[in-house]
């Protein structure tokens, strides 16, 4: 049986985002136009699109901006 990979694997940069600097929010808000987004004592640090083909679209994208962000500010 093949072993399954824990969330932390799956998304190591988003894993580490929330652990050290900040959260995120899934899913629909009345206040953003985004399904998926991050934040951090700043603000906003990533705001996604307003819908995705699937929750694993969403935290991929997540993923990859989070991966983005942590690389720019040198993290």
């Amino acid at each position: 049986m093949p072993k399954i990979k824990t969330f932390a694997e799956n998304y190591p940069h988003l894993t580490r985002f929330v652990n050290e600097i900040g959260w995120i929010e899934i899913g629909e808000s009345e206040y953003v136009n985004s399904f998926a987004r991050a934040y951090d004592l700043g603000g906003t640090v990533y705001e996604g699109k307003p819908n995705y083909s699937s929750l694993e679209a969403a935290f991929q994208d997540l993923e990859a901006a989070i991966k983005k962000y942590l690389e720019d500010n040198g993290i």
